[in-house]
């Protein structure tokens, strides 16, 4: 019998059961004298290897991110991504560690040496890709990670994730019903594991939407890249009605691009973002986003992660999708 046993008998999630079963805060007094009577009911007894293990915890979650430090600090999303997930740790009493590399597999070289070294309890794995070499390595550990990507990336780990594909669908009916039948996407680097799954799936919903033309540029999620895809596009001999970004840094840098080449936005121009940070609603014109509760998904990757730590067979969950955000920098185009 396992803790998410007397989960499910007393309706509530395996972690709260941990945290009750241990005296620890962060559940309140009814729930934990409910989880208590039903883990007495059904004869319930701690596993002792699983009390030593969580004795010898040192409290402290691991992140690796791999992107230059400068762009980090000027990309809205990890920002709001990790104050999500220290909002849960610090309920918890946990500590955030914090690494940048420069690649996925000196990612997976620092999160092996991390679960060797016993400095973290558990890690986020952020930005998948298919066939990611970090899936491999640390799957042969016995390390608790979430997978923040779908669950098709993430081999053996649970994951949380929202389902682009729909999003993007959405997005591209969006710019059709509006009449826009020549749409580009600038994309995030195509390795990554959401990208191919947002370029299929664009690909798919324009060519059922009617739209002749729907091209893809590649870019870096940066402000510069995002500049150049944008120009590269507006100087192009079928120049696009309408550009759906894959974040909002890449969209207000195509704005000052349109601006700078005297396109108007949204009449000569449709400008779509992804994510939704304050920078959308900052700019002029205010730009129209699939808007994204970013704080929520890093917090709810926490909480994934924190049951994860408390029994090893915990299911995949979807977050909430983004939503479709119409502002100022959407319009029928002009002709």
């Amino acid at each position: 019998m396992t803790i998410r046993d007397v989960a499910q008998r007393a309706g509530v999630s395996s972690a709260a059961v941990s945290l009750a079963l241990n005296n620890r805060p962060g559940v309140s007094e009814s729930t934990r004298k409910r989880i208590s009577l039903a883990a007495k009911e059904m004869g319930w007894t701690p596993n002792t290897a699983a009390v030593s293990l969580s004795a010898s915890r040192v409290q402290t979650i691991g992140l690796v991110l791999a992107r230059p430090a400068p762009m980090l600090g000027r990309e809205p999303f990890y920002m709001e991504f990790i104050g999500g997930v220290e909002s849960i740790l610090v309920k918890r009493g946990y500590s955030l560690l914090l690494r940048l590399a420069d690649s996925v597999e000196e990612e997976a070289e620092v999160q092996l040496a991390w679960w060797q070294g016993r400095r973290v309890d558990g890690s986020l794995l952020v930005d998948l890709q298919a066939d990611d070499p970090r899936i491999e390595t640390l799957s042969q550990t016995d390390l608790r990670a979430v997978v923040v990507g779908h669950p098709s990336l993430a081999g053996p780990f649970p994951a949380v994730w929202t389902d682009d594909a729909v999003v993007m669908v959405e997005a591209v009916r969006y710019l059709a019903a509006l009449g826009h039948r020549s749409v580009a996407r600038v994309s995030g680097p195509s390795a990554l594991g959401h990208t191919a799954i947002r370029t299929e799936a664009f690909r798919s919903a324009a060519a059922q939407a009617g739209i002749t033309e729907a091209r893809v540029v590649t870019a870096d999620f940066s402000g510069d890249d995002g500049s150049r895809a944008t120009r590269s596009l507006l100087l192009s001999a079928q120049r696009p009605t309408a550009i759906i970004y894959d974040n909002d840094i890449m969209a207000v840098a195509g704005l000052g691009v349109a601006a700078e080449m005297r396109v108007s936005v949204p009449r000569d121009l449709s400008l779509l973002a992804w994510d939704d940070s304050q920078l959308c609603e900052l700019v002029r014109p205010q730009l129209s986003a699939m808007s994204h509760d970013v704080f929520q998904y890093g917090a709810q990757a926490a909480e994934l992660l924190f049951e994860a730590l408390a029994s090893p067979d915990v299911p995949s969950r979807p977050a909430p999708a983004p939503v479709l955000v119409p502002r100022a920098s959407t319009a029928p185009p002009a002709s």
